[in-house]
């Protein structure tokens, strides 16, 4: 019995959409989920794969049953029948491209919405403040020019060390570049650029945790505004939101955590926003995914969600030790100097300007 070919046609048709489901829902192509927000981008994305899936089997499908199916016989000379077009055809395959189209434009504008992004009125007034900075990867930490002991008599010895060190020129460009404190009133600071901030359900309601994060080339500075801690890793606990407030020092960085699902701009001069509500523990890569210039592969970061009761921990930690690095300083200063001419042999020759260091004392 021959099979009609309305029937074969119902049978391929139900094939491929098996098939493209699922494929998008299990092509593997995504990092671990690590946010609330990544569930409805990986949504957005399986949608597509699936979508994309169905397309790529029918069209190469088409390709090679036609190539198959009338390929040149042997002997046939022949010029193929004159065909000059197909009005149903056409407006079909018109039709159908334009509704995928048109049904992603506004999946994807609910995914942007539901995350935050979508808020043209959004407006910071609280601008980034950097009040000390600890650098992380090719940078130094202040804290770390505190010795045990005065400082060396020997002055060559920190000119030898400090031209030493600027022979890196990553490790330079650091140096200089952290020294560039976030104004209250500088001019644009306050302007926000594009935004991701809270999701519809919590317009108006302030976040649980803010992080200050400052792009340098090469290298993240991230503030806590509540604590005063500056570190050069972030640390957020799992089922609070949180709220990165960004600007950049010198060129266009780019925050991208990829088990985040979330990316934003750190432009100099102005502040960009991103909320998330962590919720899978464990140690991501904050990347720049701006070339920010020849040592850009090289500037990330790490992001630790954890617990909130670890996260507690960890701040407890912090001060903790920033109180006692401050006490050591004063200990061995044996003229009872203050801070700001206590550590200046130590980092003069690090090119740290002194209103750096009285932001840090205070």
């Amino acid at each position: 019995m021959k099979i009609p070919n309305s029937i074969w046609t119902l049978l391929i048709g139900i094939v491929l959409t098996l098939a493209s489901i699922w494929y998008g829902q299990n092509h593997g192509l995504l990092p671990a989920a690590a946010t609330d927000e990544a569930v409805l981008v990986d949504g957005l994305f399986n949608a597509m794969m699936i979508v994309s899936t169905g397309i790529f089997l029918i069209v190469e499908g088409v390709l090679i049953y036609s190539a198959f199916k009338y390929r040149r016989r042997a002997g046939d000379n022949e010029d193929g029948p004159p065909v000059e077009g197909n009005i149903p055809l056409e407006i079909l395959w018109t039709a159908i491209p334009a509704i995928i189209v048109i049904g992603i434009s506004v999946y994807s504008f609910d995914v942007y919405n539901e995350i935050g992004g979508f808020d043209p009125h959004a407006i910071h007034e609280a601008p980034i403040s950097q009040q000390s900075m600890k650098m992380h990867g090719h940078g130094s930490a202040i804290a770390a020019t505190l010795s045990d002991t005065p400082p060396s008599t020997e002055p060559n010895l920190n000119q030898e060390k400090s031209d030493e060190a600027m022979q890196d020129p990553a490790t330079a460009a650091v140096r200089n570049a952290d020294q560039i404190p976030q104004k209250q009133n500088a001019p644009g600071v306050g302007i926000v650029a594009p935004t991701i901030g809270g999701s519809p359900d919590r317009a108006g309601k302030p976040p649980a945790l803010r992080v200050n994060v400052t792009g340098l080339q090469y290298a993240w500075i991230f503030t806590y505004p509540e604590t005063g801690i500056t570190t050069g890793e972030m640390h957020v606990p799992i089922g609070r939101e949180v709220d990165i407030n960004m600007t950049a020092n010198d060129v266009i960085h780019a925050f991208w955590v990829p088990e985040f699902r979330l990316k934003q701009d750190a432009i100099p001069g102005r502040q960009s926003q991103i909320r998330f509500t962590p919720k899978t523990a464990g140690d991501y890569v904050l990347i720049c995914a701006e070339l920010c210039g020849p040592y850009h592969g090289a500037m990330r970061a790490s992001v630790i969600v954890e617990s909130p009761e670890a996260f507690e921990k960890w701040q407890q930690e912090q001060l903790v030790a920033s109180k006692e690095t401050l006490n050591r300083a004063v200990a061995v200063n044996p003229a009872n100097l203050s801070p700001n001419e206590f550590l200046a042999p130590y980092t003069k020759n690090m090119g740290i300007k002194p209103e750096i260091l009285h932001q840090v004392h205070h």
